[in-house]
């Protein structure tokens, strides 16, 4: 048989050509093997695998060579290689001789690119989704289209931007195909100008926009504005489709590029621009009725499946052509999200982004925490977890500006002076600081790999308190009774350890709680489980009191007058808000775990 397959000649609109049959010839003969494969499935139950001499399930394992085209399904494509796909006219520059269809498909490859972006950021191979267009991969032939050349330039600008942020917080691990680049043109010469460049065709179109509203008034034109298509009833249309997309992007590099400033300098310009980008995408949902209408063609299909507004196929894109580039795995079937869905993720993105930027950078770790189990419960994607753990942690301090010990200085009701004493260079408190840095990356990852992660991690924790236990007792001896020792060293031993075994009960308690968010727990285990969150917010609520007593205690050695000594006592008499919640949380383990083991003993 021939090395490369046939090709039937290119369609006229620019669509990639489909492969031809390959005939018999005296040495193949062709079977329909369809009953065959029926018969043998049919004869199979579920769960059973054939079994012979000669095949078993290594064997069926290894039926297939990866990545041979000619045994590997998926890596079969189109084309042999990008040239050969440009020159069967799979992405035409121009796209069309008739302008308005020339705008019109310009318009549908923003809004495919946009889909396969959300797809991307979803955990799917850049390769098969954004650079499926052959028009980012040879970006220099878009240069005579400066509408389409100057979208393509942001699109891989805004790639570059995105692998950096999740490169740099090392959560692509769990998502080990997102930073994956191999050979792909991501940097490219001159990106750095990708946003003059927008600007500059922004303000073509602008232009050109109140060209056409000073029409309908009946002013005169510019006589150096030339209309982007012929046709006029639709050029203010597609003037607004265009720059609402153009817009988005402009804005959404500028979040990104804002949200990357040291110690969260960025985050209200950021916040601004969020606002923009949402306003956009409002307006590009708008734009679908006017792109479906200003056609008289119908589009085949589920309009709310299509990958465009106008729901027409962009031209341009293939997703096998870079098969071979996806990944170290065998190449996955992609599908790309709908264009509406699309939008609806990078609304959610967007609003997620906007919940980091406006946390008010809080130096307490408690609210911190609460922030980001709270943060999370809203199921953020990839790249806002990225963003945040970038915000909390950066060159080793809490938001680039607060040292992990003074950090835990504070948590553990230590006065402000001690954040500053010299004990914070012992091995034992570097590893503490380590440990708290790794806690806030470690809640900044998806559910499944945070629990996986604290398991493991609590078995760091109990380690560095017995490290801390025993550098106390070499340095002090046994823990006195007495609390009148005001030897500043060992009043820090005192409280850290105390903070040490609230937050090791805490990490315990986020262990458990994961597993009911990911439906890990049968029903026989439930009572179980109850039981060891009963036993945890037991010690949790334990250390929790004796914290805010430390912290009680220490705010009342900073010259507080005799005459509040009753007003103290009353205070003293309170239980906390934390404590009373962790006790709520006490009475429904406590009641869970008896009424299940009760229905199991019935």
């Amino acid at each position: 048989m021939a090395d490369k397959p046939v090709y039937e000649e290119a369609s006229i609109d620019g669509q990639p050509p489909k492969l031809a049959s390959i005939p018999a010839s005296d040495t193949t003969v062709w079977a329909d093997a369809s009953p065959l494969l029926q018969a043998a499935c049919a004869g199979l139950r579920d769960g059973e695998l054939i079994h012979g001499d000669n095949f078993n399930l290594f064997a069926a394992m290894s039926a297939l060579e990866i990545m041979d085209p000619k045994m590997d399904s998926g890596i079969v494509c189109t084309y042999y290689s990008i040239d050969e796909a440009i020159e069967n006219g799979a992405a035409p520059i121009p796209i069309s001789l008739d302008s308005t269809i020339d705008v019109r498909c310009t318009i549908d490859i923003m809004d495919h690119l946009l889909a396969c972006e959300a797809a991307w950021h979803k955990g799917h191979s850049l390769a098969q989704t954004v650079f499926s267009c052959i028009y980012l991969l040879r970006l220099d032939r878009t240069a005579p289209h400066a509408l389409l050349h100057s979208y393509c330039r942001i699109i891989r600008a805004t790639c570059k931007a995105v692998v950096s942020v999740v490169s740099d917080a090392r959560t692509h691990e769990e998502e080990d195909l997102f930073t994956m680049t191999y050979g792909l043109p991501l940097n490219g010469d001159g990106d750095d100008k990708c946003l003059s460049i927008l600007n500059a065709v922004e303000e073509t179109i602008s232009r050109q926009l109140r060209a056409c509203k000073a029409t309908s008034s009946k002013r005169r034109l510019p006589e150096d504005l030339e209309p982007l298509q012929s046709n006029s009833n639709l050029e203010e249309g597609f003037c607004k489709a265009l720059l609402c997309r153009l817009r988005f992007r402009k804005h959404f590099f500028h979040v990104l590029s804002c949200m990357k400033r040291p110690q969260g300098r960025g985050l209200e310009s950021a916040r601004k621009h969020i606002a923009s980008c949402l306003t956009e995408l409002e307006s590009i949902l708008e734009s679908a009725d006017f792109l479906r209408s200003c056609f008289d063609e119908s589009c085949e299909g589920d309009i709310d499946d299509k990958t465009t507004a106008s729901g027409f196929e962009p031209i341009g894109f293939d997703a096998m052509l870079n098969s071979r580039l996806s990944a170290p795995t065998p190449p996955r079937a992609i599908k790309i999200l709908s264009w509406k869905k699309a939008v609806e993720y990078f609304v959610k993105l967007l609003h997620d982004l906007d919940v980091i930027c406006s946390y008010s950078l809080d130096p307490h770790l408690e609210s911190l925490l609460r922030f980001v189990v709270q943060f999370q419960k809203s199921q953020p994607d990839l790249v806002a977890r990225s963003h945040l753990q970038l915000l909390l942690v950066q060159d080793g301090k809490l938001y680039g500006r607060d040292p992990f010990f003074a950090v835990i200085n504070k948590a553990a009701a230590l006065p402000e002076a001690t954040k500053n004493h010299d004990i914070q260079k012992n091995e034992s408190f570097l590893q503490l600081g380590m440990l708290v840095m790794n806690l806030l990356k470690i809640l900044c990852t998806n559910a499944a790999w945070q629990r996986r992660k604290l398991g493991k991690f609590l078995q760091d924790w109990r380690v560095i308190y017995v490290q801390l236990e025993l550098a106390f007792r070499n340095e002090y001896g046994e823990v006195s009774s007495s609390s009148n020792d005001e030897n500043t060293c060992m009043k820090i031993f005192q409280h850290i350890l105390l903070w040490v075994e609230e937050q090791t009960y805490w990490i315990a308690f986020r262990f458990l709680i994961l597993g009911f968010e990911l439906e890990l727990y049968s029903t026989g285990e439930y009572c179980m489980v109850y039981w060891y969150l009963y036993a945890v917010l037991i010690k949790l609520t334990e250390k929790t009191h004796l914290m805010m007593a430390v912290s009680h205690d220490t705010a009342k050695r900073k010259g507080k007058k005799k005459k509040d000594s009753s007003k103290d006592l009353a205070r003293e008499s309170r239980i906390p808000p934390a404590v009373l919640f962790l006790q709520c949380y006490i009475c429904l383990a406590e009641g869970l775990t008896m009424y299940l083991s009760r229905c199991l003993l019935l």
